[in-house]
Order: C-alpha cells, then structure tokens, then sequence
C-alpha cells in the first residue's frame, strides 16, 4: 500500500524559525567526507589531534537470561557484549569511527545510529505517511525546549495535561508560552473534556499550537492514556489545527496489570517470557500510529532504558517538520555528543533488533516488581480509608497516592479550608521523618489567555484532593519499603486515621 505525504505545517513556525536562515557554512560540511574533495571550507580540527585512539567497553549480552541487572563480573565471556572502538576503523558495520563521531558535522545524527533508530521505528510504529525520519538529540528535554523554539513565540498557547512534568511546564513559561491545562483521569486525558475546552475557546484569545502530553506512564500520575482515546484526540487536532507532542521518556516502562492477590500474582509471573511479537502486540498504540497528517512529532530518549547520563534520544516526525530542528541545531547543540554517538551505536548494532527488545523486555520484568513492591507496601501501611486512594501505574516508574485534604481533622481551622495548605504541611512532616515523596502542587499547569477563557474549562472536579508523587525507581527494596512504611505513619498520625 503506497502512504500519502505529510502535510505542511509551516504556518504553525515560530518568528525565529521563519527568520532563520541555513547556516552557508553547513551546506557545504558533507564534502569534508568526501575524498575527492581538498576540504579547506571550516575550521574543523585533523582528527590526528584527537588524544583518543580506541574506547573499549563491556555490556551484557543478549538474550540477557541471568537479569539486565546482574554484575557483569559474573558472567561468561560469552554473555558478555565487547566493543572495541577505533579511531579510523570500523570493527563492525554498526560502529562509528572515533575519527567522524567526534568531528563536527552530522547534525542529524550519526547515520548508523539513525539506522538502528529508523529500524526500530518500524517495529514499535505502524505509521501512516511516507515521509518521516528521525533526528537525534541530547535527550527529551533538549528535544522539547527545540520544539518549542521551533513553533512559539512569546504569547503563544500551548495545552498541557493538568498535571504535568514540571521541567517542562518551565521550559514554557520561561519563554513567554501559556500553558493552558486538559482535565485527566485514571485514563489520561479527557477527549470530550479537550473538545469542550476548545468548542468555547475565547474569540480573540490566541489558539493553542501544542498539545504536550507523556501518554504512558505519564509524569507525575503515573497514569496511561488509553488506546481508544488517541484517535479521538488526533481528530480534535485535525479540527482546531494543533500539533501533538509525544513525550514518550517512559514508554518501554510499560508492566503488567498490578494484581493484589499474591496467589494469582505468582501464576503471572512464573509464565515463560512473552516472545518479541507478543511483546510488540502489548504496547500502547502510539499517537504515531494514528497520525495521518504528520501532525504529530515524538520525543524518544535513551534516558530511561540505558542511561540519564547518556544525553541522547530522538524525534520522529515528518520530514517537512523535522528540517527546522536540524537548522536548529546546527546553531545550538551541533549534534549529540560523539562519544555516546558511537557507544550506543555500537552496542545496538551488536545486539541487534532482537537483543534490545530483550533488554526492553528484561526491563519491563525488573520495573513490574519495583512497581508490585512500593504497592504492595503503600497496601500495607497506607490508612484504609476512602479519603485515601492508591492508584497502580502500568508504566512508567512513579506511583501515586490521592488524599482527600478535607477529611484533615484540622482542615477548617488551621489550615483554612485551603487542601494546598494541607499538601505543605504533610510535605514537611514525610521530610521530617526522614523520606521524600513529591506534592502535586509541584506539576500544576496553571496559565490563561488573554482574554480569559470560560471560568467552566477551568474547573475542577474534586478541589479538595491533593496527592503525592513516589517513584520505585531510585531505591533499592528494602528503602522503598521503610519510606512508605514512615509516609504511612504520617497519614495515620495525621488524619487520626
């Protein structure tokens, strides 16, 4: 079946991205790879003056069956991944000689690494254009202060769910951006509630460009946005002209169901591991598998599944869309660091396709029992009370607990019927004994246009409730234990639960 074409979304641009002019000297950066070619053109440095000559480094090897978490001491040579990198010299058709990874140049990516990328696209996504591609970037974060350089200006308005990664939400008020909240619920967000908001947007109030959203394992609830809703949300973008942001840090995060009963629990978990096509089939639909407009743009990173440190993910998007993030780039980032250009690669190329779905798949099983331990702990020695709700996550690595502020035997005269009051005062006393977990109060996305909107698309459904943030990801058992076990002891002590 032939894919249509994305279509063009330039009238979205940004003024700085409208303004912006190639820079002359990058046009011409592809011949220093060609040998014919007596490069006199920029000031790039003679690799000879390179200090490094050779990286060699160790990984665990797939299919990983002792755990992706085990001392790579302890394993055999050949469940051990070696990687010889070479200045000049590719060892393996997947590696990038030092010499070019660490050269200016490339500031869409190396290609083998974009290759692997583009590889693995195609197993997770069913896209539904022909001209996409991807560009790498120094993570999520990176990924999105470029998205929003790309497409707003100072005064814009961008959606965002209601609660929602702070880092973010800042990222956009620095630069002048409104974030305007989307209701959620346990299921993400609220189609019919998104339509409502936009149906009465304000006449003269400026329109959204930007839906930004963590569909799975969304930060910081914890929660999913269920399948059904995508396309529905995809068709209110088409109607009021938005792109939608995929902020997707946490998608091979994603478990199994949380089950209580530790009897039903042990039957679940002593099945064989799933094979890759059952694995495939269990993930979210992503929003890039309903976009028909190239109207979507997704924010992948390496952050959450190899290593925060490495700085490196990418953005999928059409074409058209993604020429701006690269003239962007050219002019800020360059290009994501070289050195992790060639170690990701490398390792990726070794393991292949399959082995890094292994890996995906070992860590689903490590998170599902990081995720069972803090829930079942929260069970244990959170109050049973309907003021208090426990809410599972099926991806992602945060959990979180709902409390109804009102229910405070002090709510009206200490605290002033004010639940944000309340939310400050737990939060200092969990300090005080010694565990963290995060208020909401942190994530608000608070922000109007001017004129206003309607007080109703505004409006919140229990004003009283307030939560905490925790994740499973940080800690090792037995901690993550003994700080639910004090966050509990001072839910009790203060609800006089």
């Amino acid at each position: 079946m032939t894919l249509p074409e994305s279509k063009d979304f330039s009238h979205l641009y940004s003024d700085e991205t409208n303004a912006r002019k190639p820079s002359p000297l990058k046009t011409c950066i592809h011949l220093f790879q060609d040998p014919n070619i007596i490069f006199l053109g920029g000031g790039l440095p003679l690799s000879d003056y390179f200090p490094w000559d050779n990286v060699s480094i160790d990984s665990p090897a797939p299919p990983f069956t002792k755990g992706i978490g085990h001392p790579i001491s302890e394993l055999s040579n050949d469940e051990v991944c070696k990687v010889d990198l070479k200045k000049d010299v590719k060892v393996h058709e997947g590696d990038i000689p030092l010499a070019r990874s660490l050269q200016y140049g490339f500031s869409q990516g190396q290609p083998e690494l974009l290759e692997f990328i583009r590889e693995h696209n195609k197993l997770i996504h069913d896209m539904q254009y022909e001209d996409w591609d991807v560009v790498a970037t120094a993570g999520n974060t990176n990924a999105w202060e470029s998205t929003l350089r790309v497409f707003c200006n100072r005064g814009d308005v961008i959606l965002a769910e209601a609660h929602s990664f702070s880092s973010c939400l800042a990222a956009a008020q620095a630069q002048g951006i409104t974030t305007f909240p989307v209701p959620i619920d346990d299921k993400g967000i609220i189609p019919a509630k998104l339509e409502a908001i936009l149906d009465n947007w304000t006449p003269g109030a400026p329109k959204p460009k930007l839906l930004y959203t963590i569909p799975t394992g969304q930060n910081p609830t914890g929660t999913s946005l269920a399948d059904e809703r995508k396309p529905e949300i995809f068709r209110i973008a088409q109607k009021h002209d938005f792109l939608i942001i995929e902020d997707a840090p946490y998608y091979f995060l994603q478990m199994d169901k949380y089950e209580r009963d530790l009897q039903k629990r042990a039957v679940t978990r002593a099945q064989p591991r799933e094979s890759h096509k059952d694995f495939l089939a269990s993930l979210d639909k992503t929003f890039l598998s309903v976009d028909t407009d190239g109207r979507v743009i997704r924010l992948d990173s390496f952050s959450k599944v190899l290593a925060p440190g490495s700085r490196l993910g990418w953005i999928t998007g059409s074409k058209k869309i993604l020429k701006p993030f690269v003239s962007l780039h050219e002019m800020t980032i360059q290009a994501p660091a070289g050195f992790i250009q060639s170690v990701v690669s490398s390792t990726l190329h070794r393991w292949g396709q399959s082995g890094y779905l292994d890996w995906l798949q070992g860590l689903r099983h490590e998170y599902t029992l990081k995720r069972d331990c803090a829930i079942d702990a929260l069970h244990k020695y959170i109050p049973e009370n309907k003021a208090f709700v426990i809410n599972p996550p099926i991806a992602g690595m945060f959990f979180t607990v709902n409390i109804d502020a009102s229910t405070h035997p002090e709510f009206k005269t200490k605290y002033d019927s004010d639940p944000k009051k309340v939310e400050h005062a737990l939060y200092e006393k969990v300090i005080s004994r010694g565990v963290l977990v995060v208020p909401g109060d942190w994530f608000i996305t608070e922000g109007d246009t001017v004129p206003p909107q309607p007080a109703a698309s505004k409006e919140r459904e229990n004003p009283n409730e307030i939560f905490f943030r925790g994740t499973y990801a940080a800690v090792s058992p037995e901690k993550l234990t003994e700080g639910l076990k004090r966050l509990g002891e001072t839910l009790h002590e203060e609800f006089n639960v």
